[in-house]
């Protein structure tokens, strides 16, 4: 499969939107989001007034993406320096193992490097996801020891 790593446009929310679901439903989710609504938040997110995330896309050519790359800056990183902060990595399995996630995380170093007072690249993986650490490790990325992951949902009280 031939793709092209490119930025996303405005015009590829249909195709992220339904890839969202796919990513959803490979997380375990039995609910999902309407059409409608994850549309809009998906246009809200990488394209409105204050963009929320950027996303780099897999392009296979025929109106599908064969992945994406969704990725924000945070602050502060090292000093007053700022990271990449790669919150989701996925390749449709018809595209795995064909170099497409190895594409997307070059690409994704290449925009950390490029972006002045960039100083780091950063991402996590479930512990339940072996595919997905064998796939870091074999493009010599080492996990990082001493992090614990605390969440609460936006809407909760406490």
């Amino acid at each position: 499969m031939t793709v092209t790593i490119r930025t996303a446009h405005r015009d590829d929310i249909p195709a992220l939107a339904d890839l969202i679901e796919e990513i959803e439903r490979f997380y375990g989710a039995t609910e999902i989001q309407p059409l409608a609504e994850r549309r809009a938040q998906t246009e809200a997110a990488l394209f409105g007034a204050a963009p929320l995330a950027h996303a780099l896309v897999a392009d296979s050519g025929d109106g599908d993406l064969a992945g994406m790359a969704a990725y924000a800056f945070l602050w502060p990183a090292t000093g007053t320096t700022h990271a990449l902060f790669l919150k989701e990595l996925y390749v449709r399995e018809s595209a795995r193992r064909g170099g497409v996630g190895a594409r997307l995380m070059a690409e994704l170093r290449a925009v950390a490097i490029a972006r002045p007072g960039c100083s780091r690249m950063e991402w996590m993986a479930d512990t339940s996801n072996p595919r997905a650490r064998r796939f870091y490790a074999s493009l010599g990325f080492e996990e990082v020891a001493g992090k614990v992951v605390y969440r609460i949902g936006a809407a909760t009280q406490g």
